[in-house]
């Protein structure tokens, strides 16, 4: 399994952005699928966005879709998600998790970051 630690939240006015990073540690990276998701206070933690483990193929969950992009840098062990146009409904703890496969589902992923806060003011 691998590890993960997530950074680059913070507080952010509405239709401001933000890029959260989750770094990996262990020579694996690159064969793993890697996915975000978040948990509002008092709501269940959903599925943000996966992509594959060459990056080429990437899906969105339609909250976020058009202003989230998630991308990775194999060579640095690194996840990203670039969020623009925020909204105050983004505001959430964000987690980042590795999977053998690319997928929406949760119970697919075996290795979860600490996470990191977003918070969008309005």
């Amino acid at each position: 399994q691998v590890q993960l630690v997530e950074s680059g939240g913070g507080l952010v006015q509405a239709g401001g952005s933000l890029r959260l990073s989750c770094a990996a540690s262990g020579r694996t990276f690159s064969s793993y699928a890697m996915g975000w998701f978040r948990q509002a206070p008092g709501k269940e933690r959903e599925f943000v966005a996966a992509i594959n483990w060459s990056g080429g193929s990437t899906s969105y969950a339609d909250s976020v879709k058009g202003r989230f992009t998630i991308s990775r840098d194999n060579a640095k062990n690194t996840v990203y998600l670039q969020m623009n146009s925020l909204k105050p409904e983004d505001t959430a703890v964000y987690y980042c998790g590795a999977s053998k496969i690319a997928t929406a589902h949760q119970a697919a992923f075996g290795s979860w970051g600490q996470g990191t806060q977003v918070t969008v003011s309005s």
